[in-house]
């Protein structure tokens, strides 16, 4: 006999359909599966059996042929498993449905267990517009399936409980809507940091205009304690955004973020890091951890001890908002609009122009350290920031700083003009060049201003569009319709090289 169940495979952030067959016929017992399936999808041949015999059903001795279609298009993941399983107790009459059997993604355990499987969000949009209306999950998968509207998500627990429930002796319960997480009560918040106004300020620039930020200071000053907060001063995510980050993390098999969550995504990988997992890649090219900040903070700390290749691929993801991963096989697009916020230290030991510690490092080593983050890396850092040793006064005096949801307030204000003015919810850093022109023109003090800095500075274009795009920011931070004067001097002083 011969079973047809609708499944999927992931391609990217979504999922192509995938017709799983399962065919019985006569000869010696033999287990064939086609449909260029990978080691993962494979292995489901000892899975099923050991999860069909402990569910209580009969394994047939018979010839099985698993054919996964379209066979010209490589099938990865465990979420077959439950598809093939149900596919042999129908093809051995074991099991009989009436009509077509709903949707169905799971990974067996040996005793019928049904365990977790990465990307359920985008399995779980591609089963509603195909017109499935019921989706069987693992149950710690539930929370995940069941943002999708207009889809009933049915978590169960095994095998057997699928069976009873496709078989009409026994109904599983649909999963209930989860609550959606607006607050950001989980971080940290800007109260606790002390002194530091120039920095807490770039924060709130950066912030408010989507700008990078890279912040230069000696050892314990505060910067990763900045970085860490920010996440607290940005605007919370819209529900689209959130699904848009939460299948990403869905695709990567990463729980560690609610999937409703209005918090911007926060990633702060080790300088250890490869270039494919910041960027992404792999035999079946994953996401990284670019396309895990998108619409989030991507915050690299110790900038200088990353090492220099990895550094430069995020060159075009900075651009561009997105990454392209080629393999031979295929090539794969995530998104990657990620905001960068990087710290570093002004030279190996950490201790020049420190006012109390003397820096024990010789002129070429200085030069050598700062030489590992590029001149094209660093022009496209709108925000470089000096963060000097906090006075001993302001730390001991333990007053309070201005709290995030302060800071917030004037942040979403600032974007707030920022969106009726662009459209579509932009920010300043991502103006063109017209657009700088039309929204963005100094006045004639400022212009002046910006022509003694080109020419005092030598600064490049692309430092040029990025000073005036700063200083519109902090021109509406202030509610200003004109570019002046003082904003562009602002401006420049987050510039290194106007330093």
């Amino acid at each position: 006999m011969l079973a047809r169940l609708a499944s999927a495979s992931l391609r990217g952030l979504d999922a192509e359909p995938v017709q799983v067959e399962v065919d019985l016929s006569r000869g010696l017992p033999a287990w064939s599966m086609v449909g260029l399936a990978e080691a993962a999808v494979r292995e489901a041949r000892d899975r099923v059996r050991s999860a069909v015999l402990n569910a209580g059903f009969e394994f047939p001795l018979r010839r099985i042929t698993v054919n996964l279609s379209p066979a010209d298009r490589r099938k990865d993941g465990t979420h077959f498993d439950l598809n093939v399983a149900i596919g042999l107790l129908m093809a051995s009459g074991q099991l009989r449905i009436q009509g077509d059997p709903p949707f169905m993604v799971g990974e067996l355990a040996l005793d019928g267990r049904m365990n977790p499987v990465r990307g359920v969000l985008p399995l779980a949009l591609f089963a509603r517009d195909q017109g499935f209306d019921t989706l069987i999950v693992p149950p710690d998968n539930a929370d995940e399936a069941v943002i999708v509207k207009g889809l009933t998500v049915v978590p169960a627990q095994s095998l057997l409980d699928v069976v009873k429930h496709l078989s009409g002796k026994a109904t599983l319960p649909a999963a209930e809507a989860v609550h959606v997480e607006t607050d950001v009560g989980g971080v940290p918040d800007m109260a606790d940091i002390r002194g530091q106004q120039q920095a807490r300020r770039a924060i709130e620039i950066a912030a408010a205009g989507r700008h990078n930020l890279l912040m230069i200071g000696p050892p314990g000053v505060g910067k990763t304690m900045l970085a860490r907060r920010m996440c607290g001063v940005l605007p919370p995510l819209g529900l689209e955004q959130r699904l848009e980050v939460s299948r990403i993390y869905s695709i990567c098999g990463d729980g560690s973020r609610h999937p409703l969550s209005a918090v911007p995504p926060f990633r702060a990988p080790h300088h250890t890091a490869s270039d494919a997992a910041i960027i992404g890649g792999g035999t079946l090219p994953r996401p990284g951890e670019v396309s895990r900040a998108h619409l989030g903070l991507l915050f690299l700390d110790e900038l200088a001890e990353f090492r220099r290749q990895v550094l430069e691929v995020l060159r075009q993801p900075l651009e561009d908002g997105r990454v392209c991963i080629a393999r031979a096989a295929e090539a794969l697009e995530y998104p990657a609009d990620f905001q960068l916020v990087a710290a570093m230290n002004p030279c190996p030991c950490g201790y020049l122009g420190h006012p109390r510690r003397p820096c024990g490092c010789s002129p070429t080593q200085i030069r050598r350290y700062r030489q590992r983050i590029s001149g094209p890396l660093l022009e496209r850092i709108d925000l470089q920031v000096q963060v000097p040793p906090v006075d001993k006064e302001e730390l001991t005096r333990m007053q309070p700083g201005e709290p995030s949801a302060v800071v917030a307030s004037r942040v979403e204000a600032a974007r707030a003009i920022q969106g009726n003015r662009l459209g579509d919810g932009r920010c300043n850093a991502s103006m063109s060049t017209r657009e700088l022109e039309r929204f963005a023109r100094p006045d004639d003090d400022g212009s002046r201003m910006l022509d003694a800095a080109m020419e005092r500075f030598g600064l490049s274009a692309r430092t040029y569009h990025r000073v005036i795009k700063v200083a519109r920011t902090i021109a509406d931070l202030e509610g200003c319709e004109q570019v002046a004067a003082s904003h562009i001097a602002e401006a420049l002083q987050y510039r290194e090289d106007t330093a």
